[in-house]
This record gives structure tokens, sequence and C-alpha cells, in this order.
């Protein structure tokens, strides 16, 4: 008999949203064994069923991780294996949905139960049918375009901290970056945030290209370890089958990694670095991977926000993440910072896809920055200012302004156009220390203002 239509009902323990079983010899051998990762249904004794997934075998024991909670359930509930892993509807009438945590509408429309599913948290994209990366992302963001420049199947996050408007920002990235779908997860997330993504997806006219997987603060904590896999799953697909350049979003990883700790103590795993398990790289590895350009298909290109808790970079959540992502994005004090964000992969692009003054641009202006940011220590220890410190006091002010102000949006040959304004305002051809030639091309030829 298929172990699917069998019921066990030897319930050993239930911790925090972990329940654990015992298995008859004849359930944990042959073909219709439980397998890791698979799916399973439990039945309270009040009728009431919740799903869970297998998240350990040990001999003739199985442990379960309960997505909706394990409040309520007794230890005479049933538990019945479904025989496959998560599965997330896919097909094209996801578009402009909202899903919740265990992959079920939200947004009360209509029921999506006859469409095709499919497996999440499957393996990564074969090496061997990946591109190098080579296409830029356009988001009309001055300070990623211009300077650190968002490219196709590159995976990065957003270092921030609480309170500051990280998700403001990666709400304007979704809206103006010129991909074809954009997929969002949102982890832990407060219902006002997840609100105001959405107003500002539709408010924008782009939620008809818009997939929303949200696992709100209320919410079971184990609901959002889906919520990634639910949403790369339906990205790598839109990818691969669709041929679409999918942009994902996701926010905070910073929850998702807690609620791994949270289980992994549920299940009486030895913790590591300040309680985290030893297994958050590959974790999060796993996720990030998933990122690639396809050959002959589309895209996969992420997008996260990690919080830094009291700001430390060194904390084993951006810790880790630093080891895995192409680069990352800082962003302080309400904007981005230029000094500690990074792209590991705009040289493939900048000059290549972008204008010939792209690279003579970042690099000039970057460097006066710097020199505006000494000649301000100098003012602000009341040393005297020669006439080329007030030069760059001028172009401080300017730069932080027109480039910094994450409310600031323009394609970015008008950022380019831009960038030559502003020194031109401040400086002499001369002082710019660029090639002739580009200075010849596009300095303006309005004198610099007094």
């Amino acid at each position: 008999m298929s172990d699917t239509l069998i019921s066990h009902t030897l319930v050993l323990s239930i911790v925090g949203d972990i329940i654990r079983i015992r298995l008859p010899n004849a359930a944990r051998s042959g073909a219709d064994s439980p397998a890791f990762g698979d799916l399973a249904e439990v039945r309270d004794v009040d009728g009431r069923v919740r799903l869970a997934q297998v998240v350990k075998l040990d001999g003739d024991e199985a442990s379960l991780q309960i997505f909706s909670g394990s409040k309520g359930v007794s230890t005479r509930a049933a538990v019945r294996f479904l025989g496959h892993p998560p599965q997330v509807t896919f097909s094209d009438n996801v578009l402009g949905r909202v899903f919740g945590g265990t992959g079920s509408p939200i947004d009360g429309g209509p029921t999506l139960e006859m469409d095709p599913r499919i497996d999440i948290g499957g393996p990564s994209a074969n090496p061997a049918r990946r591109r190098l990366a080579s296409k830029i992302i356009r988001t009309d963001v001055p300070m990623i375009d211009v300077f650190n420049s968002l490219v196709e199947s590159q995976k990065i996050p957003i270092f921030s901290v609480s309170g500051e408007p990280f998700n403001q920002l990666l709400a304007r990235i979704g809206i103006q970056a010129d991909a074809d779908i954009v997929v969002f997860g949102g982890l832990g997330m407060l219902f006002d945030d997840y609100w105001r993504f959405r107003r500002t997806f539709e408010d924008a006219g782009v939620f008809s290209r818009t997939v929303m997987f949200v696992n709100q603060a209320s919410d079971p904590m184990v609901e959002r370890l889906l919520v990634p896999d639910m949403a790369l799953a339906v990205a790598e697909r839109f990818a691969v089958e669709g041929k679409k350049r999918v942009l994902v979003l996701l926010t905070d990883m910073t929850a998702y990694a807690d609620a791994l700790k949270e289980v992994g103590i549920s299940m009486d795993r030895v913790p590591s670095n300040r309680g985290y398990l030893g297994d958050l790289y590959s974790q999060m590895a796993r996720r990030y991977e998933k990122a690639a350009d396809f050959d002959g298909a589309g895209s996969v290109t992420i997008l996260t926000v990690t919080t830094m808790p009291g700001n430390d970079v060194t904390h084993p959540v951006p810790d880790n993440t630093g080891y895995i992502t192409e680069g990352q994005f800082y962003l302080h004090d309400g904007a981005i910072d230029p000094f500690g964000s990074l792209s590991r992969l705009k040289q493939h692009v900048i000059g290549k896809m972008t204008r010939e003054d792209h690279s003579a641009v970042m690099n000039t202006m970057i460097r006066l920055y710097s020199e505006a940011r000494d000649a301000q220590q100098k003012q602000a220890m009341a040393f005297d200012l020669s006439e080329y410190d007030h030069q760059l006091l001028k172009f401080g002010d300017l730069f932080r302004d027109r480039f910094m102000n994450i409310e600031v949006s323009l394609p970015l040959e008008k950022a380019l156009d831009l960038g030559w304004q502003t020194m031109a305002e401040c400086f002499e051809p001369e002082q710019l220390l660029m090639k002739q030639g580009l200075v010849e091309k596009y300095f303006p030829d309005t004198s610099r203002a007094a």
C-alpha cells in the first residue's frame, strides 16, 4: 500500500513547530518511504489539517516542521505523507497575484487550484547552461546605474539597518528596473510594509508583471522559510520556459536567517556563531545561486535586503552574505554610500553596453567626492581652506543632492550628462584630469557657475 494512504499516529514529541513521530518498519523501507523534504498532512483530533515538511529522518523517527505552527496540535494527531516536496502554482495566471507563505492566494482573487504546480527548492542551474554576465539592468537610480551598475544574473544585497528606507528603495527599483517580470518575496513583513509595496506596484502600473509572495510578521515564522524557494522557483520557470528577464526582490534575508535559527533550536541542533547554525552559509548560498543568465533563455537577477543588527557588518548574516554575493549596496543615512558599495560585475557592462564616458565620469566623480569629504573635515576643524577646497565643498553638496538622494530618478544617459554639468559648475576642464578627447566631446560649453 502506498505510504500516502497511511496515517501515522505514534507522535513522540512536539517542540516548537517541530513534531516528531515514530515510523513502523513498513513505512521506513521501500519506494514509498518518506523522503527528506516531503510534504505531509498533520490531522488533529478536531479534524483540522495542517501542512508539514520532513526536516529530519533518523532511523525509525521522522521530524516534521508544521508550517502554520503547532499551537493546538495534540500528541494524538495523525500524520499522512504526501510523497512530494512543497510545490507552488506556476502559470501566466500568477502574474498580478499575491500569495502567502504557504503558496495560497491572499489577495481575494480567484482560486488557482486547476493551474499547474511545480516543486520548489530544487538544485541550482547547471553551470554549463549559464552565460557570462554581460547585460546591464537599468534602474534609473543614479548611484546604482552610474557608480555600481546592476548586471543581469547578478546576486547582490542592500546592506542597511532598521529605520533606513531600504524598502522604499527596493520598491522603486522594482517599478523602474527594465525587467520583464518582477518576483517579490517578503519575509516577516509588517502589514504596512507589505501594503506599501503592493500599492507602489499598482500605482506605477507594473503590478500586472509582478508576483508577490508575502510572509507577514503575524504569520508563523516557519512559513517564511518557503518564501524564497517559491519566489525563485517561479522566477526560474519564467526565465527558462518563458525566456523572460526576471528580477527577484527579497526583504529581509536577516529575518530568513533568524527563522532558520529558530527551527534549528527546535530540532536540538548545535548552534555556531551567535546562535546561528553552522550551515547558514550553505542555506543562503542555495538561494542566491539561483541567479543565472541561461543560454538560449532568459535570466534571473536577485536583489535582496540584509539588515545588520547594531550596524555590525561582522554579524553572521551580512558576513556570510558577503562571501556569496557579487558586491553590495550600503544604504546609510538615507543614501547609498558611494564608498562602501560595490558591484563586482559592473566592469562587464560599463563602456561596453553603456556610453564611452561612463567609466571616466564614474571614477572622476568618486575621486572628487572623496576629496570633498576631506575638505569638509578641514572645514569642521577650522583649517584655512583654499579656493580648490571651496570648489570641492560646492561639488560635494551638489553630488549629495543630485545623485545620492534616493528619490532622484534619472535614465543613465541623463545621469551622465548631469555628472558633466555638475563638474562643469565647480571645476575648470583641466582640473578634472580626464582624457582630453572626452572633455572636448562631453564637457558643457557653458561657462561654469560662479
